[in-house]
């Protein structure tokens, strides 16, 4: 059997398919166990935040079983020394900008499919807060939620093997009620406004 990393981007897909489930309040539990084994790992480096944050942070919402974690720190982190941390806890990286400073990590795809708890983990410098922004606006606004959740569905119809077509298709209205919200919460995450 291939490893993952040897997987052409087709036979990902094929094994990874997007899947939209009904909401499972388990979600909040897997995001707190998750969120304290980072802790504990990165317990030498300075944790600006951990949120939880994506479609699974809303209540009642349609998504992915898949956990989003959000996790910050402040500019010129130490990024090489966390990755080899997270790597040894079972993390892989699926994607990375030296430039911005990002990386993005999963945990729980394995050479037959989905594992039963599934993560996603986005590792950035604080600063831009667009990810908690537009998951307090679908907290907020049950009625965006619910064109969110009618968007992801038609999406998932569309393209249930090409995640990256599924991502890019949900884009514009990402961005424009993440300005909504920059808006109508402005200040919410500025220095000395702790939410997550």
């Amino acid at each position: 059997m291939k490893e993952l990393k040897d997987m052409s981007l087709e036979e990902l897909w094929e094994l990874f398919p997007i899947i939209l489930k009904e909401y499972d309040p388990e979600y909040e539990t897997w995001y707190k166990e998750e969120c304290t084994a980072i802790s504990n790992s990165l317990k030498d480096h300075d944790i600006f935040r951990i949120s939880h944050i994506g479609s699974t942070s809303v209540e009642g919402m349609i998504s992915k079983p898949t956990v989003d974690i959000l996790l910050e720190f402040r500019e010129g982190y130490d990024k090489e020394s966390i990755l080899q941390i997270l790597q040894r806890e079972g993390w892989m990286v699926m994607a990375e900008d030296d430039q911005k400073q990002t990386v993005d990590m999963n945990k729980g795809y394995t050479q037959k499919g989905f594992a039963e708890k599934v993560y996603h983990l986005h590792i950035k410098p604080a600063g831009d807060h667009g990810e908690l922004y537009f998951r307090d606006h679908l907290r907020e606004h049950p009625d965006t939620a619910k064109e969110y959740e009618q968007l992801k569905l038609m999406l998932k119809d569309k393209f249930e093997h090409d995640r990256d077509a599924y991502t890019m298709a949900k884009t514009e209205f990402v961005e424009k009620y993440t300005e909504k919200a920059r808006i109508e919460f402005k200040g919410r995450y500025d220095p000395g406004n702790i939410h997550g």
